[in-house]
């Protein structure tokens, strides 16, 4: 199993930035994709953005494309996501996620983290 710690999240006024990142720990080796969901209140979980090992392919849901990028430093088993002009629809907890693939990743099956919260104000 792979330990994950988010960290970075806040309160944001809308148009401005935030960085999340989350470092893995434990089983954390080369052959972990990696990603990050949301849940807005009331609101069930969603994918956002999720990364493949190497950082070669990733990927984003619609609603954060050209807003939100997701990179990674295996050296330091940590992925990020830059989130630019943020909306006050982004608000949510921010959860990472660690599978064995891609696919685990984006079908919620992978390890969690405890999430982070992101608030953005209008």
């Amino acid at each position: 199993q792979v330990q994950l710690g988010e960290s970075g999240g806040g309160l944001v006024q809308a148009g401005g930035s935030l960085r999340l990142s989350c470092a893995a720990s434990g089983r954390a080796d080369r052959y972990y994709a990696m990603g990050w969901f949301r849940q807005a209140p009331g609101k069930e979980r969603e994918f956002v953005a999720g990364i493949n090992w190497s950082g070669s392919s990733p990927y984003y849901a619609d609603s954060v494309k050209g807003r939100f990028t997701i990179s990674r430093a295996n050296a330091k088993n940590t992925v990020h996501l830059q989130m630019n002009v943020l909306k006050p629809e982004d608000t949510g907890v921010y959860y990472c996620t660690a599978g064995t693939s891609t696919v685990e990743v984006m079908k919620a099956e992978g390890s969690w983290g405890q999430g982070t919260q992101v608030t953005v104000s209008s």
